[in-house]
């Protein structure tokens, strides 16, 4: 193929279409990968968010669990309740909304 005009613009179509079909495979081949996580982590545990905002700081996980253990989150797995997500860890002070919710989301591993 000789440089010319014609020549350029097949480079060019022919590079654009191979593009397109690179983007629809990687698309097709990460379809079944997990969201990933939002910079923002607030309203990432549903109900339980809101409940969290308007708790009152300083808090144990034993307080939380008492008052919060019904609430479910969304785990990679499924659902689980706020009690089965703090079940495995020691009783520790929470001082706000974002260290419990840090917390639980490092737990459930989302």
């Amino acid at each position: 193929m000789g440089d010319n005009k014609r020549g350029r613009e097949k480079q060019a179509d022919d590079e654009e279409r191979r593009q397109q079909e690179r983007e629809v495979e990687e698309a097709r081949s990460r379809a079944d990968e997990a969201e990933p996580l939002r910079d923002d982590p607030t309203g990432q545990l549903g109900d339980l968010d809101e409940a969290l905002e308007n708790h009152a700081y300083p808090s144990t996980t034993n307080e939380l669990v008492e008052r919060y253990g019904g609430y479910d989150v969304e785990t990679q797995n499924g659902e689980a309740s706020l009690e089965e997500v703090f079940a495995s860890t020691d009783d520790q002070t929470y001082y706000s909304a974002d260290d419990v919710r840090s917390r639980v989301l490092g737990l459930i591993h989302r």
